[in-house]
Formats: structure tokens, C-alpha cells, sequence
């Protein structure tokens, strides 16, 4: 099933919702991996970077340096759409919210500090309202 790829579209039914938890950015070696205790991990040259709950992180001794919230756009967005994370960027941006972005197959995922996540998840909504 293809996705949403008409921008205006997108952002008229971005939908987003705050997920409940803390979450942390790690470095991990590849035997460290538990699928089920991680959101998300990528490979890079310098060891696989993974997604996680800070509970976990602290149980693992997993270092990070910084909690963030998770949002979630509702919006099944295709693969192929232009200009969905720009918009959104840009309106997290206005209001100095630094984002990092995973794409899923069915959804977004944005990362925002823990503190700026209730104004994040506003401006979101406001971006879907305008």
C-alpha cells in the first residue's frame, strides 16, 4: 500500500502524537543489538547507532547524552514525497525546536528534546491547521 505524497495532503493530515517515554541516542556494537528493546538502529562506519528508552540505556550502561520525546505523524506519507520533512523542519525551526528524523515505512518519527516536546507537538498541530 503506497503512501500519501501529495504535500498538501500531507500536511493537512499530519496527526501528530506525542509517545509516551524517554528516549536516548546510543552507539552500540553489533552484538549489542535487542530488537526488542530498541526503536530503531542504522549502520554506520563507526558502529551501529540505535534508539532506545532511557531505562534501557541506564540498565545496559549504554552512554548517551541528551533525553528526547518522540512524535509521530499519524499520516501514512510515501517514501517518495517531496517536501514533508522541510515543512515541518522548517516550522520546528521558527521556534528554535531541533528535530532528528527517522522515516518509517508507513510514518515519520521526530525526535525533539524532552523539554521542547509539548511545544513541538503545537506547532505540529498549528502546521496541520494552517
Amino acid at each position: 500500500m503506497k503512501g500519501e505524497s501529495n504535500l498538501s495532503v500531507l500536511l493537512k493530515t499530519l496527526r501528530p502524537f506525542l509517545n509516551e517515554g524517554e528516549f536516548v541516542f546510543c552507539c552500540v556494537e553489533k552484538q549489542a543489538i535487542d530488537l526488542e528493546n530498541t526503536i530503531f538502529h542504522f549502520k554506520e562506519k563507526e558502529g551501529i547507532s540505535i534508539i532506545c528508552t532511557k531505562e534501557y540505556a541506564i540498565r545496559q550502561g549504554y552512554v548517551f547524552d541528551t533525553t528526547f520525546s518522540w512524535l509521530t505523524l499519524s499520516v501514512h506519507s510515501s517514501l517518495e514525497a517531496v517536501g514533508l520533512t522541510a515543512a515541518f523542519a522548517q516550522a520546528l525551526a521558527q521556534k528554535n525546536i531541533s528535530c532528528n528524523v527517522v522515516a518509517g515505512f508507513y510514518h515519520d518519527h521526530i525526535f525533539v528534546l524532552t523539554s521542547q516536546a509539548v511545544e513541538a507537538l503545537a506547532v505540529l498541530e498549528a502546521l496541520a491547521m494552517s
